[in-house]
């Protein structure tokens, strides 16, 4: 084993942005998750990112998501 190593070509773990999203199981009806990938086909966006959107509109002091405001 070397007793020096060489780490200054790795990536800084320190500037890493801050984690906006987690992984969560949910179920959504048939014909409601149909619908956000038939909007999905038609916008080019993830219909995830349309859920999302969606949600966020129902929340209190809702910030508009450019997903739905096109």
């Amino acid at each position: 084993m070397k007793s020096e190593y060489d780490f200054s070509n790795t990536a800084n773990t320190a500037g890493r942005p801050v984690k906006r999203k987690t992984r969560i199981t949910i179920y959504l009806d048939d014909e409601v998750l149909q619908q956000f990938r038939s909007l999905s086909e038609q916008s080019g966006k993830g219909y995830q990112t349309l859920i999302n959107a969606a949600l966020r509109t129902r929340l209190p002091q809702a910030r508009p998501e450019p997903a739905l405001t096109e």
